[in-house]
């Protein structure tokens, strides 16, 4: 091999390797904005995530409630400026019996529908509002509040380097139903925070704190503490999110769960 060759092999072989680190760095970077993306509520992008939330030491008898959240999120573009995030939850929910003689009831819960008005273009700052929609679709009175509600929503979030952190708040008042039933008053916030880290892993804290001002008081809120992890991959060219966080309450009503357990899997279709 003259010099020349051995010129033209080492330069070849170093633009070989180049590519390949660019290439790497590329999927790096394309891993760690979708892990943004799907931790962003109000992010362009079309997801389905089924988030399984196991609750433990429901009632006297220490019973175990499930509920699985069905919650497709379906971004609409309104003109250059202004992205419409629709986000419905969809409860399957197993409630366990707590008085005695009323039996455990499996079915559908109460449909709940946010619409998020989100500029398009963000900033540091990333925010939405609109309203959130409550529908009285349970399959058994004790699934649900027979009750049509609605409310406010709101939510800001920030994304800094390989922090994503933000929260989310809304209430919802009943307007109309079954005038047998109790009132809706109800308050949620949920804050969370993100630490992306190498190979799409990350580690999470987002609790859902929930009041219910038509309680008794010592009976309202519910505050759960905790978190987890979670990791972005694909199965074949299908991107996913899986992640799994526990939280144990620090504040609870009388006969409500000691701790829970949650589990979600994420669908990603990045445009």
């Amino acid at each position: 091999m003259n010099r020349f060759q051995r010129t033209s092999l080492l330069f070849s072989t170093t633009v070989i390797i180049a590519i390949a680190m660019l290439a790497q760095d590329a999927r790096a970077d394309e891993t760690t904005e979708l892990a943004q993306a799907a931790q962003n509520p109000v992010a362009n992008m079309i997801s389905l995530p089924l988030q399984n939330n196991t609750s433990f030491g429901i009632g006297p008898d220490d019973d175990t409630q499930n509920v699985l959240n069905i919650q497709p999120v379906v971004p609409i573009g309104l003109g250059e400026d202004w992205n419409l995030i629709t986000r419905t939850i969809a409860p399957v929910i197993y409630q366990p019996e707590i008085v005695d003689g009323t039996g455990s009831e499996f079915g559908l819960g109460d449909i709940n529908a946010t619409q998020f008005f989100s500029p398009a273009k963000s900033g540091k700052l990333i925010w939405g509002v609109g309203p959130v929609f409550s529908f009285p679709t349970a399959t058994a009175d004790v699934l649900g509040t027979d009750k049509w509600s609605a409310g406010p929503s709101a939510i800001a979030l920030t994304i800094q380097g390989p922090w994503v952190i933000g929260g989310l708040v809304n209430n919802l008042w009943s307007f109309a139903g079954d005038d047998d039933r109790a009132d809706v008053n109800q308050f949620l916030f949920q804050y969370f925070i993100n630490y992306n880290m190498a190979d799409g892993w990350y580690l999470s804290s987002a609790p859902i704190i929930t009041a219910n001002w038509e309680a008794d008081s010592g009976n309202q809120w519910t505050v759960p503490f905790g978190g987890g992890f979670g990791k972005i991959f694909k199965i074949g060219n299908q991107p996913m999110n899986a992640q799994v966080q526990a939280f144990y309450n620090v504040e609870t009503p009388d006969n409500g769960p000691d701790w829970s357990l949650r589990l979600q899997l994420q669908f990603l279709f990045p445009k």
